[in-house]
């Protein structure tokens, strides 16, 4: 099927450009690609991006994310208001996501999510496909389960549609990473995700 114009924002955890992360995320931007989708990846590392401070001044307009912070956030609000995919790419290190990855998760809890003030307010991001893409150093349900778990209930409370996580292994540095499996894999993923978010899906 034909996704020609589907927008699909990556925000990248790692900190490495030739890390697993990225091998593994190739073939799936490239399966996409071939679909017909729109595919832009941020390295969050790139960014200038500070913590939430929770002081609740975005709760104060509601027409959009107002964070006083003045760092790459907007940016990054802008694009996932815009997307229609949102694939969240980290290495797992203590098993949970990378610094930056939180930091935006927090900021975005915030100015996305108006419920925090005197009124509770929308979530200006209803409604939105988000799916999970991690490598870790453990097997999935022992490296991925609790950043997983976490963001399954970050969704829940977002009003996000979560459509799920793709994890891979990494044995060591005494092994290579990528093969041939893994990059299958993360194409069937690829179109996992494509088939999910049909109308006859959501239905």
């Amino acid at each position: 099927m034909d996704h020609a114009g589907k927008r699909v924002y990556i925000l990248m955890g790692s900190p490495r450009k030739n890390g697993n992360t990225i091998q593994l995320l190739t073939p799936f931007l490239e399966e996409l690609t071939a679909h017909g989708c729109q595919c832009e990846v941020n390295w969050l590392y790139d960014k200038s991006l500070e913590p939430c401070l929770a002081c609740r001044a975005c709760q104060q307009d509601w027409s959009g994310f107002h964070c006083c912070r003045q760092d790459d956030m907007q940016e990054i609000f802008d694009h996932i208001l815009a997307c229609d995919l949102l694939l969240l790419a980290t290495p797992i290190y203590c098993w949970y996501c990378t610094p930056p990855m939180k930091a935006v998760l927090d900021r975005l809890m915030y100015g996305m999510n108006k419920f925090y003030g005197e009124v509770r307010g929308a979530a200006l991001w209803a409604g939105k496909p988000v799916a999970l893409f991690t490598t870790c150093g453990y097997e999935a349900e022992k490296g991925a389960d609790l950043w997983e778990s976490g963001m399954m209930r970050y969704c829940k409370h977002s009003q996000l549609r979560y459509l799920g996580s793709y994890t891979e292994r990494d044995l060591g540095y005494q092994h290579v990473f990528m093969d041939e499996d893994k990059a299958a894999r993360s194409r069937a993923f690829a179109r996992q995700l494509l088939e999910m978010d049909q109308p006859e899906a959501r239905a």
